[in-house]
């Protein structure tokens, strides 16, 4: 596969092993155009006046679902899986505190557990994830479970 970048393959993952990816910051644009693509126009996201009156928050918070994007986008920025993910199969996502326009945030996580399939070709990953803001507080985390590609008998 010339020219093309390739991530790790199931047995190159660690249970244990952490890893972080750079940092990004959210923007106005960013809250508009998920808007846009989900259809979630919910004044908590759109509406700062009542936000100010309203919202626990005093201002408007980022779709939550917008941060789960954000962590797949964020992950993949480190290239562990560019060619060698096959699907992802579970999340299970906990919201714990808002994302605002203006917060750089960066994912961290560490692989938790790993499991051989039926089929010789891929296992499972189990990854605990975590979203961080730019004070180190954790936003949302939670566990995924991704197939790989295990490496090629040939290799």
């Amino acid at each position: 596969m010339q020219g093309q970048r390739i991530g790790k393959y199931y047995e190159d993952f660690i249970v244990g092993e952490e890893f972080e990816s750079p940092g990004r910051t959210v923007t106005e644009a960013d809250l508009v155009i998920y808007a846009g693509l989900s259809g979630d126009y919910n004044q908590l996201h759109t509406d700062e006046e009542y936000c100010k009156k309203v919202s626990i928050f005093g201002k408007r918070i980022v779709h939550g679902l917008f941060g789960l994007t954000l962590v797949e986008g964020l992950k993949s920025r480190l290239g562990l899986f560019e060619g060698t993910s096959i699907a992802s199969l579970e999340w299970r996502w906990k919201f714990l505190k808002p994302l605002f326009i203006g917060d750089t945030i960066k994912v961290r996580w560490r692989i938790a557990d790993k499991r051989e399939t039926k089929k010789p070709d891929r296992g499972i990953v189990t990854e605990f994830v975590q979203l961080v803001n730019q004070n180190d507080e954790v936003l949302a985390e939670g566990e995924h479970l991704v197939m790989m590609r295990r490496r090629p008998q040939d290799a």
